[in-house]
Parts: structure tokens; C-alpha cells; sequence
């Protein structure tokens, strides 16, 4: 199957991506990825909250909505003169499963938060990435009515909002494609849509930053190849490009040694593949490893062509380095040119 109209698929870039130093102003950030050609962003929460803090010294924290309103609007009107859309708000995160009815109210007030902070953004969208929390409900049905209740709550806001829920490859209770694509289904909402990303979707069922070979354990490489392709079939059978919300690309580094007890990013409790997304995740072309292509081109088999962004995290992003935005601005849209070029090979 020959891919079609790659070159009509709109190019976004997550804000925490183009750099995460306090010296990297969104001012910066945004301006770098409308100078290398992209079409839209991301917006990262704690790039909101950072905006705020600069500019409003008296900014209590990621609870001062007030302020965290005014800084919206005030990218929303920076993002307008830069040609730039803002597609979602992200991540909101930790919010279905919950046991406690307290607890659940809670986050619904904190969905409410955010509706309210996406309106002033001028985004309808909100990304939403299955919890971590292994404390919260494996019942896939509570999940999915938590779920269908905040695509109600999103849904009566004006404009109507959307949400785009993540299988996170560390997730405690969905972790994988078809997961996250049974948890849509049963929440059976006009405005939900999935959001698959190439690292989250092989960073689970090809590769493991705990093993030794960097690879799933209990398995050849011509045996991960070879699943890992055949699910890769399935998912473009499966899931029809109308619900995928949007698309992130990124790579994964191998981690030499594993992360195991004694390697910097190695935290007791914490998922493995949790620590590996947050620094260890070039973009494609880089010094990565895993089969990015292949997710890539199963995704686009669904016949999406909707926005696809660069949502990629690495240690390098934390130095103070005003030329790290543009950097990696400019990279992103040379990998783009590099992956369009691999998918026209079949």
C-alpha cells in the first residue's frame, strides 16, 4: 500500500520538547518551531505555568488560575502572530480510575481547570495520558465511564472541546494500542479520539529499557520484528484514521547499562519505561533504536492525515543553551523530510 498526501499532514511541535532550561522562554520556543515551518504546538502545562512565573511575580502556583488564564491568552495572541495553532493543551494526567468519590471530584475540578485554561489557549483539544497510578481502578469500564463523563463535561463547554486519550507506555492499567483502543471504544463518545505516539506504542511491545538487550524480554529480535509488525497490520485494520486524535513522533535511546538499581535514572517504584520517556527520547534519525517506521507507517495506513507532532525529551534539552529551541526546531523538520522519504519505500 503506497502512502498518499504526506505532503498535506500539518506539523506540530510539543512546547516542553524545544527545550526545558528556564531560559527557554515559550517566547523562544514558540518563535523557533514558526521559523522552522511548523504549523502548530503543543502546549505543555508546565510551559503555561513557567510563563506565568515570568511574568507575573506574585504567580502562586499551577492553582492561581487567574494568572495561568491572562498567560493564555497572552500565547494564545503570540501563537496568532506567529501563523501558529495550538492544538492541544497537555498532558492531563492521573485522571480516571479513581477509587475515592473525593478523590474523583478532585479531578474532575482540575478537568475543569483545564477547560477553562484550553478556552483562553483557543485549543479544543485536551490530551489526556492513561494514569500511572497502579492506587487507581483496572476496571476497564470504570475507566471508560470517568472517561465519557469528561467527554460530556468537554463536550458542554462553548466551543465543544475534545479529548484525546494516550496509552502511555508505562501506564498501570493501559499500556498498549489495542488497550488504549478497547478504552475509546467503551467510552463510546463522539469526541474522544486516540493518540498514538511511535515511542509509547514500540517503547511497550518491542522495547524494554530494563533488559539487558534493550529489547522485550523472551524474545529474539526476529521475533519482536516479526510481532511487532503483525500488531503494527492489526492496528491499521483496526482503528479508523476519523478517531485517531493526532499522532507524536519520537524515538528511544538503548539504555547501556538497563535501568536497574544504580543507574541515574533508576527511581524505587517508579516504572522503568516511565524514567526512560522522560529524557531518553531523540528524535528519529538520532541515535535511537527503535522500529519508528514501522509504527509510523501503520499509523498513516489508517488513512490519518490529520496534525502529527515532534515530541521528543532528552538531557541535552536541560542545559542552558539559548540555541537549543532552534536547534531542535530545525531538526524536527529535517527528521519530517527523512521519515516522508523512508515511507515512499515499500
Amino acid at each position: 500500500m503506497t502512502l498518499k498526501n504526506l505532503d498535506k499532514i500539518p506539523l506540530a511541535y510539543a512546547t516542553p520538547s524545544l527545550g526545558m532550561h528556564p531560559t527557554h522562554t515559550v517566547e523562544m520556543k514558540l518563535q523557533a518551531a514558526s521559523k522552522a515551518g511548523f504549523r502548530g504546538i503543543e502546549m505543555g502545562f508546565d510551559d503555561l505555568a513557567s510563563h506565568a512565573k515570568r511574568h507575573n511575580p506574585g504567580f502562586k502556583g499551577e492553582d492561581d488560575l487567574p494568572t495561568l488564564l491572562k498567560s493564555a491568552g497572552e500565547i494564545r495572541e503570540l501563537c496568532q502572530k506567529l501563523n501558529l495553532e495550538i492544538i492541544c493543551l497537555q498532558p492531563f494526567q492521573d485522571f480516571e480510575g479513581a477509587k475515592d468519590q473525593k478523590e474523583r471530584a478532585a479531578r474532575f475540578a482540575r478537568a475543569e481547570k483545564y477547560l477553562a485554561i484550553m478556552k483562553e489557549l483557543g485549543t479544543r483539544m485536551l490530551q489526556v495520558g492513561s494514569t500511572d497510578n497502579p492506587n487507581t481502578s483496572d476496571d476497564y469500564d470504570v475507566i471508560a465511564e470517568d472517561l465519557a463523563e469528561l467527554c460530556d463535561l468537554a463536550a458542554s463547554k462553548s466551543p465543544p472541546c475534545e479529548i484525546a486519550y494516550e496509552p502511555w507506555c508505562w501506564g498501570a492499567h493501559v499500556n498498549t494500542w489495542e488497550q488504549g483502543w478497547d478504552v475509546v471504544q467503551r467510552t463510546n463518545r463522539p469526541n474522544i479520539g486516540i493518540n498514538l505516539d511511535t515511542f509509547q506504542v514500540s517503547g511497550r511491545e518491542w522495547a524494554d529499557p530494563e533488559s539487558e538487550t534493550g529489547l522485550l524480554k523472551g524474545y529474539s529480535e526476529r521475533e519482536l520484528n516479526s510481532r511487532f509488525e503483525a500488531s503494527m497490520d492489526l492496528l491499521a485494520k483496526t482503528i479508523p484514521g476519523e478517531k485517531i486524535s493526532y499522532l507524536q513522533i519520537s524515538d528511544g535511546l538503548k539504555i547501556d547499562p538497563p535501568i536497574q538499581p544504580g543507574h541515574p535514572a533508576y527511581e524505587e517504584g517508579k516504572p522503568a519505561r516511565g524514567q526512560w520517556s522522560h529524557a531518553y527520547r531523540p528524535l528519529p534519525f538520532k541515535n535511537g533504536y527503535l522500529p519508528v517506521i514501522t509504527a509510523l507507517r501503520a499509523f498513516l495506513k489508517t488513512g490519518f492525515r490529520g496534525w502529527t507532532s515532534m515530541e521528543v525529551f532528552e538531557e541535552r534539552q536541560q542545559e542552558e543553551d539559548k540555541n537549543i529551541p532552534e536547534e531542535y526546531a530545525k531538526e524536527g523538520m529535517d527528521t519530517w523530510k527523512k521519515l516522508v522519504k523512508e515511507l515512499a519505500i515499500e
